[in-house]
């Protein structure tokens, strides 16, 4: 199904010429996952609303949000280097070297998802502790995009670098919420006694910090903005912690 919804989308990339549209689907694609997984579950399985609901509101918020955010903007300038590296062609590449690789991920990451209705035992203080973490998470992540997008409506914000709220203390709050969320709900699946399903949100940490999240967006924020070379030296990259004098 992942692979379904991706390649729906690649056909409406084509006359868009603007594969970033793959980025509103990708929170669509691990709650489809979830619901999938939950509806081959024991319908008696106790995590299935305690997992579904934050699914749910995760993922329609990201996914309004991105798209919101992309209208009448054109294609990102990441996949707009990803478009030169692989032209000719591109247009057929991008199939698999952006949607099926987003929906392969998709499926990867989502293994807590699967993990945490693979199990009737009870709820337990990792359960809550989970949600604890998931709700800590949506509230960065979902607080960090709103506060980015109102500094960014600002034309005297423009080629500034944001250093109040959340991202006071974390150069990349957004991505941290990301962070926290998905070990939330492995926490909740290892409660289901899913470790198995550890690879998932470890596989998400390594793409964060080092391939599509802080290590390629910081790849050349500087040269667009001359402020962030000493925002780096008093603000941590990626775990909150007090501002550096």
């Amino acid at each position: 199904m992942l692979l379904i919804a991706a390649t729906l989308t690649w056909l409406l990339s084509l006359p868009l010429r603007n594969v970033a549209i793959v980025d509103s689907l990708w929170s669509l694609m691990l709650f489809a996952a979830g619901v999938i997984y939950a509806l081959g579950a024991d319908p008696r399985a106790p995590r299935l609303a305690f997992v579904l609901w934050p699914l749910a509101i995760w993922a329609a918020r990201l996914s309004f949000f991105i798209t919101a955010r992309s209208i009448g903007k054109g294609e990102d300038r990441r996949y707009q280097a990803i478009r030169a590296r692989n032209e000719p062609g591109f247009a057929f590449k991008s199939l698999y070297l952006v949607f099926w690789l987003q929906a392969l991920l998709a499926w990867l990451i989502s293994l807590p998802l699967l993990g945490a209705f693979a199990s009737n035992a009870p709820l337990g203080i990792l359960d809550y502790a989970g949600l604890f973490l998931w709700l800590a998470g949506f509230v960065f992540e979902a607080g960090a995009d709103w506060q980015l997008a109102r500094f960014k409506r600002n034309p005297a914000n423009a080629d500034t670098v944001m250093t109040s709220g959340f991202w006071r203390y974390t150069r990349h709050p957004n991505y941290f919420g990301e962070f926290c969320i998905w070990w939330g709900f492995a926490f909740v699946a290892v409660s289901a006694g899913a470790w198995w399903s550890l690879p998932g949100p470890a596989l998400l940490t390594f793409l964060l910090l080092r391939v599509s999240g802080v290590a390629l967006l910081e790849k050349d924020i500087g040269n667009r903005r001359p402020q962030y070379a000493d925002y780096v030296l008093k603000t941590n990259a990626f775990f909150p912690g007090p501002p550096r004098n």
